[in-house]
């Protein structure tokens, strides 16, 4: 009986200290960012009553920031799956640091912010504020508790081989979309600031990207995938891209 419970808890601390492989941290990336969007639109829905975009790529049901932060707070707070305490202290922490710099590397990348708290109380530069941190560490324990079992169950029913191969196809097509995400959205924020600064468009070649841009990343299609992108001024306010085109009648 005495080996029995000493192999029993061999198997339990090998268990808790198994680590996230790669091929793992892929998958739930995945499938995190299209719940991040289900949960997204719920909420749009309930707080303004509108069915509205909360994608973050042009392609696909993908919101990344949600599967960034799972895999982020999975790999942080496995280790305190146990404490229900330390998962929404924890959770709520580093949440609000991986929204904190992903904001700023959106930013950095595209020139705009994609959310903005500064009408919230207790902000952190508008990028974080004490309410959606608080949903975070909610979040993380909905996640960790509830998700997360569920999700590495639902991981491991996929054949490997499938999985991988899988995995390798969609990881090319993430990397596309990204790409072409950043490419179209220069474009529709080129487009506004024309309009806003009055000023003549640049002249462009004719030929195949040039019609891409004209007659596939059009200003209804970009205003309904990104209905809330933000483009810079010279001052530096941000200004909502479909605000300019509404008001030119190019929307």
């Amino acid at each position: 009986m005495e080996n029995y419970n000493l192999k029993n808890k061999s198997i339990e601390k090998t268990e808790a200290g198994k680590k996230v492989t790669v091929y793992e941290a892929f998958w739930y990336f995945v499938i995190f960012s299209i719940l991040g969007l289900i949960i997204e639109t719920i909420f749009c829905y309930v707080r303004n009553g509108i069915i509205e975009s909360r994608k973050g790529l042009l392609w696909g049901p993908f919101c990344p920031i949600y599967g960034v932060g799972g895999v982020a707070l999975i790999l942080f707070l496995e280790k305190y799956k146990d404490n229900d305490f330390k998962i929404f202290v924890y959770g709520g922490l580093i949440g609000g640091i991986i929204e904190y710099v992903i904001s700023f590397l959106l930013e950095a990348l595209y020139g705009s912010r994609f959310w903005d708290y500064s009408q919230f109380p207790f902000n952190l530069n508008g990028r974080i504020c004490i309410t959606y941190t608080i949903y975070w560490a909610i979040l993380s324990l909905i996640l960790m508790k509830i998700i997360k079992p569920s999700t590495a169950k639902a991981i491991k029913i996929i054949p490997k081989r499938v999985g991988k191969i899988a995995g390798i196809i969609l990881t090319i097509f993430l990397v596309v979309d990204a790409i072409i995400t950043v490419w179209a959205t220069a474009v529709y924020k080129n487009r506004a600031l024309d309009i806003y600064y009055n000023r003549e468009p640049a002249e462009k070649a004719d030929n195949i990207l040039t019609d891409i841009e004209e007659n596939y990343f059009t200003n209804v299609r970009m205003y309904e995938t990104f209905p809330k992108l933000r483009v810079r001024d010279e001052s530096g306010n941000d200004l909502f891209v479909s605000d300019i085109l509404k008001e030119a009648g190019k929307l």
